[in-house]
């Protein structure tokens, strides 16, 4: 079959959940046989890139703009996508899903896919909110099949809405830790001396929670290590950054890829994800598929791992947060802890079943079958 996708910036190396989820899923489905062509944002594109493990990428221009590109974006690459003669139009995040009624008018089956409740988010103003609640109500009702990442996310879809998506999770590569440790010596790190984070300089990811908890732990020796950057130069980003500059040993490194990446994630003392808002964060799996010792704020989506009550805090509570690194930066990851942790992420946030259970979707929808659960 032919497959569509939109609603990405694209890939590969593009930071973010919905283009990492893109990457790992749409390579996969393409190494089965089926032809993909994903429609990215030209501004964040490699131009050397119109082929990536067997996905024609496609750059469609559109402005580098917070609140406009990726309206402008999906609106074109709808139109664009009705000339590939998709079998599936496959769009990510309810924000293009506001287009949804359009590629059916068009004539194309559609498969959207629920990242989570993106008007959550606080970057958001009043206008942007409404415009991607409509987005979520256009893909849960005008969608021949809809794909939610995360049971939360389905029950939600259900209750406001009386669809029945299939929860399909993200998924996590079997990790092999990387014994270098260059880019520890390229920012003045030492192995298991560092809380990291790793996410997009954006406020509900809580990285200034963040900082302010490390400050309070007070650990001896340690720094702390921010993985990511801010799509768009804002007020927030920039003030983060100068908040980071001001306290000693935080360490902003920017987006991260590859061999580095690798070898910030396998060094770190302990992971933590203090986010607002998530769907089902990558980010958290990777750092348990490398076997790390992670703490997480409590909130729904970040508790669809398998951790104990100890490893979560409350959003937004410093105290909280700061306690839980003291004790944790002082305390044993046993071998036996490590690989249980690591075999749970493994068998069930696999990305081969993903991809199973996707073109089981798309199959049903060209079956004219109802998807469920």
């Amino acid at each position: 079959m032919k497959i569509v996708v939109l609603g990405l910036r694209g890939f590969p190396d593009i930071q973010g959940g919905v283009e990492t989820h893109c990457e790992q899923l749409f390579t996969r489905v393409a190494a089965r046989g089926h032809e993909v062509v994903v429609l990215g944002r030209k501004p964040y594109m490699n131009a050397t890139f119109h082929e990536y493990k067997g996905v024609r990428l496609v750059a469609i221009a559109c402005p580098r703009h917070k609140s406009l590109e990726a309206f402008l974006h999906t609106f074109v690459g709808v139109l664009r996508a009705r000339a590939f003669k998709p079998d599936i139009l496959h769009l990510h995040a309810i924000g293009p899903a506001l287009f949804t009624p359009l590629a059916r008018l068009l004539g194309m089956k559609v498969v959207s896919t629920n990242h989570g409740p993106d008007y959550e988010r606080a970057k958001w103003g009043m206008l942007a909110r409404a415009i991607l609640r409509a987005g979520e109500t256009m893909g849960s009702r005008c969608s021949n099949a809809v794909i939610a990442i995360s049971p939360p996310i389905a029950e939600h879809l259900r209750q406001a809405f009386g669809c029945s998506p299939a929860v399909i999770p993200n998924g996590v590569l079997p990790r092999t830790p990387a014994s270098g440790q260059e880019s520890l010596e390229q920012y003045g790190l030492q192995a298991g001396r560092y809380l990291l984070a790793v996410g997009r300089l954006v406020p509900e990811k809580g990285i200034h929670d963040l900082m302010d908890a490390y400050v309070q732990a007070a650990l001896p020796g340690w720094k702390l290590v921010i993985v990511g950057e801010a799509d768009h130069a804002d007020a927030y980003s920039i003030g983060l950054k100068q908040k980071a500059a001001s306290i000693p040993g935080v360490v902003l490194t920017g987006f991260l890829t590859g061999e580095a990446l690798a070898q910030i994630y396998s060094h770190a003392g302990v992971f933590v994800l203090p986010s607002y808002h998530e769907g089902l964060p990558i980010v958290l799996l990777e750092a348990m598929s490398y076997g790390l010792r992670v703490l997480a704020s409590d909130i729904p989506p970040n508790r669809q791992v398998s951790l104990p009550d100890e490893q979560f805090f409350a959003p937004g509570d410093v105290a909280a947060a700061a306690e839980r690194i003291k004790s944790f930066s002082a305390r044993d990851f046993s071998e036996e802890l490590r690989q249980r942790q690591i075999a749970y992420v493994t068998r069930n946030f696999d990305w081969n079943q993903v991809t199973d259970q996707t073109i089981a979707v798309y199959d049903a929808v060209l079956a004219n079958s109802t998807v469920t659960t």
